[in-house]
């Protein structure tokens, strides 16, 4: 069936016309009325539009035209603009808002044929780590329904690793790709901080956001942050640097590399079956001719309370924005302040508003530079820690999530507790560096656990280079779900 090829298979049996893009649209759009009922990956899609744009594909190809993505359907988190479509973050406050721009990276989409179709489900304006703050109901994990698939970008891994989509965008703010990745067991590359354009990402916290693709395998990511990267300047934070040739890099393999492994991560959470399958995958990567290591990141211990003050802190800012006045939905009220209160505190979910009240207090005078300057002052030391870890390194190993999947509402009561879920992926954006999640195992209760690998700020070659030779030597991303 062609919704269950990679990008790159779908490519090659769209140019020598065994498949049509319509067909493969058509066989997604199928997928998901069968599937998706039980999981909740899609919160919507518009099949005339998706199948529209499918023989516009088609015809292109007929007429000669060529682009990397050609009629391949990709599937968009909901909290990326796509003009003319609803963006509503997964929350109740935006209604029914439609964007009237697309995002840049939606416009890199189309301009190498993407089909571009259907808003999956996420964790409330991306806060959250299993797709369970949601207004429109939590997604489920395609391996076992009763389980979470991960979030914030929960309906983005179960649309790909359930055969949904080939291929879809999602956003990490502390892990919110990799994270779910791991959990569903598909590929989630998040991108160093500014080589992917932030114009169109409705904000969380505008110094952590980085939008990334997942997919079935290494090299359609590599194919897929080709087509997003790059320099834009309508993002300030978007970084003018040169973008390589991914697919290039993935020939390179692991000999000679040096991984590191950081003894601040064996924590007593650990779960044994996560550590095993990661030493296990360690250790394939050592046969491979990498040279593991110990290191230290003495300030590891940290990064979770300076996470979530600084994460807090810019989403209170961020979302101010919202208050019914401009856009979204609105409440009654018998004046300005009356209504604003009542349109956030129906609007906003119990994540949403719990972050917005922390990110008030340590922004609120007095507490200052007691909690949000202190957080960024150990925001520079875990950024140097990692910067003096590269020097003796070329990438870090780790699991990417202390656990398997848990099952749904289990942590919904324990906010610390479902924040440790987060454990080994937030520093990975407090200081900016790229990182891959792959599937490098399963539980005993079949969930799949993935692998971490981090890279030094725009070092994606090397990354994807590391994480393909791995995936090469085993078959974990080829398995897929049975749902039928």
């Amino acid at each position: 069936m062609p919704n269950s090829l990679t990008i790159h298979q779908l490519i090659e049996r769209l140019n020598s016309g065994e498949v049509t893009s319509r067909q493969a649209t058509q066989a997604y759009l199928d997928r998901i009325q069968s599937v998706d009922p039980e999981l909740n990956a899609f919160i919507s899609f518009d099949a005339a539009d998706a199948l529209s744009k499918a023989e516009a594909a088609d015809q292109a190809r007929t007429d000669g035209k060529k682009g990397l993505l050609l009629g391949v359907p990709v599937a968009i988190k909901d909290v990326i603009a796509v003009k003319g479509h609803s963006l509503n973050c997964a929350s109740k406050i935006l209604g029914d808002f439609v964007s009237p721009y697309d995002a840049t990276v939606i416009r890199k989409l189309r301009e190498v044929g993407a089909v571009v179709f259907g808003r999956v489900n996420m964790d409330e304006f991306a806060m959250g780590s299993s797709t369970e703050n949601s207004c429109h109901g939590p997604s489920r994990n395609p391996w076992d329904t009763e389980y979470i698939p991960g979030g914030s970008s929960g309906g983005s891994a179960v649309a790909v690793t359930a055969d949904e989509c080939t291929a879809s965008l999602g956003s990490d703010t502390g892990g919110s790709i990799r994270q779910p990745a791991a959990l569903c067991g598909c590929v989630g590359l998040k991108p160093t901080y500014g080589r992917v354009s932030r114009y169109g990402l409705v904000a969380f916290a505008s110094s952590l956001d980085q939008i990334g693709p997942f997919t079935k395998d290494v090299r359609d990511a590599a194919t897929m942050l080709q087509v997003i990267a790059g320099s834009d300047e309508r993002d300030s934070t978007s970084v003018p640097e040169l973008v390589p040739d991914y697919s290039a890099s993935l020939t390179g393999g692991v000999k000679g590399l040096r991984i590191g492994l950081p003894k601040e991560y064996q924590i007593d959470g650990l779960d044994r079956e996560v550590k095993e399958a990661v030493n296990l995958a360690v250790e394939s990567l050592a046969e491979q001719g990498a040279e593991i290591k110990e290191i230290s990141l003495p300030h590891t211990e940290y990064a979770i309370a300076t996470y979530y003050i600084i994460a807090t802190a810019e989403a209170s800012a961020n979302l101010a924005r919202f208050e019914g006045v401009r856009y979204g939905a609105r409440m009654g009220g018998t004046n300005p302040e009356e209504m604003n209160r009542k349109t956030r505190g129906a609007g906003f979910g119990e994540e949403v508003k719990r972050r917005i009240i922390l990110g008030t207090y340590v922004l609120s005078s007095g507490y200052y530079d007691a909690y949000y300057l202190r957080a960024q002052k150990v925001r520079t030391l875990i950024r140097q820690d990692f910067m003096k870890v590269f020097e003796e390194v070329d990438l870090i190993a780790s699991p990417t999530s202390p656990t398997p999947a848990f099952k749904i509402g289990e942590k919904v009561a324990d906010p610390l507790q479902m924040y440790l879920s987060d454990i080994y992926t937030i520093s990975c954006n407090l200081a900016g560096l790229c990182g891959i999640s792959i599937p490098c195992g399963f539980s005993d209760n079949g969930l799949p656990i993935g692998l971490q690998l981090l890279g030094k700020p725009f070092g994606e070659p090397e990354l994807l280079s590391a994480a393909h030779a791995y995936e090469q030597s085993t078959d974990w991303h080829t398995r897929r779900p049975k749902l039928d």
